[in-house]
């Protein structure tokens, strides 16, 4: 993580199609909702919404463009042909020492780090014919399009940014537990700093 003055931290959960980012984002959810300083954050996509996508909220590209310009987001990137932010409430919530969690992507990992004062990443893996399997079940490539995308090499987090490894072939909730547990490290180191911040 780094250490860019900032109380809070940010948690970019990232891994190829079909690992079960937005599944376990979801499971995290539903248990951390009573949890006081957790943001879950909902990124910016130039993408309609609809059922098979991430919950994300949608603009067109002229209002992205004017977002950006009005300084709404913490970070952008492109991917697949499409502009992508955070919004700045994430990173103001960091700021004040809040734990914030989004669905982040691995080529904008660097543009992450440098934009919140600390920041961690959790990499989901999968087991290459259980992705394969679930990449079929959605329907949205053909075989060869999956073997393809399989078949890419260098597809891992790099390990400067110190991702914390979770294999999500099984079961969410066995991945599920194995990350709040990660978080709840997270989440005293957090609460730790602002102890102290408070006693000065």
């Amino acid at each position: 993580m780094g250490d860019g003055g900032a109380k809070g931290c940010f948690v970019a959960i990232v891994g190829p199609s079909g690992s079960g980012k937005d599944t376990l984002i979801e499971w995290l959810r539903e248990r951390l909702k009573e949890k006081p300083g957790c943001m879950f954050v909902r990124r910016i996509v130039t993408r309609a919404a609809d059922a098979q996508a991430e919950d994300h909220l949608t603009m067109s590209e002229a209002e992205f463009d004017q977002a950006r310009s009005a300084g709404s987001f913490a970070v952008v990137w492109k991917a697949h042909g499409l502009s992508y932010g955070i919004p700045a409430e994430a990173a103001a919530h960091v700021a004040n020492g809040g734990l914030a969690i989004g669905n982040g992507s691995r080529r904008a990992l660097a543009a992450m780090r440098a934009a919140f004062g600390r920041f961690a990443v959790i990499e989901l893996t999968v087991k290459p014919e259980i992705l394969a399997q679930r990449l079929a079940q959605r329907g949205r490539e053909s075989a060869d399009e999956i073997s393809a995308r399989l078949a890419l090499k260098d597809i891992g987090v790099a390990n400067d940014f110190a991702p914390f490894r979770v294999d999500n072939s099984g079961s969410i909730d066995d991945a599920g537990e194995t990350v709040l547990a990660y978080l709840a490290t997270l989440s005293h180191h957090v609460g730790e700093e602002r102890k102290t911040e408070q006693a000065k």
